[in-house]
């Protein structure tokens, strides 16, 4: 078998001229890549805390409508809506829940509901790329309803 050695010529050009191509693929398209993941990572961590701070609205909203005052009721949605954030391993640098106890005015018989609005400022710098913001303020508002012929102490 004979091999043509001027064809081969030509071939063994173009392998010395791209050896290093691979090389400068791997070193520009490394940085794009590990951005890419961080932004996965922080859009990840950024929806699990959003739907952390919904299941604690739900939670402050429900505690607060089997309350028998807006007193109480204040104080059991706070109570429920830590609660919830600890269970699911959220920490707020900042946490605070608004209730509406508007509803406990109402006469017996006449439907009403309670609102619960949960803010959490969740810490995201350990992170530590640039473009990424160092915390998030979450926000989330759920509702309730009142048992309609419960006694009420508006």
């Amino acid at each position: 078998m004979r091999t043509n050695h001027a064809t081969d010529r030509p071939r063994r050009r173009r392998a010395r001229a791209e050896r290093g191509s691979a090389t400068l693929e791997i070193v520009v398209l490394a940085p794009v890549l590990l951005l890419f993941v961080v932004l996965v990572i922080f859009a990840g961590r950024w929806a699990l805390a959003q739907q952390a701070v919904q299941a604690a609205a739900s939670e402050a909203a429900r505690a607060a409508s089997i309350a028998r005052s807006p007193g109480e009721a204040n104080t059991s949605a706070a109570g429920a809506a830590s609660a919830s954030l600890t269970n699911q391993a959220v920490r707020c640098g900042t946490q605070s829940v608004a209730v509406d106890t508007a509803a406990f005015g109402l006469p017996e018989g006449t439907p009403g509901t309670v609102a619960a609005t949960v803010t959490c400022v969740v810490d995201m710098s350990d992170l530590g790329m640039p473009g990424v913001p160092g915390s998030r303020t979450l926000t989330s508002t759920m509702t309730s309803p009142l048992d309609t012929y419960r006694n009420r102490q508006g």
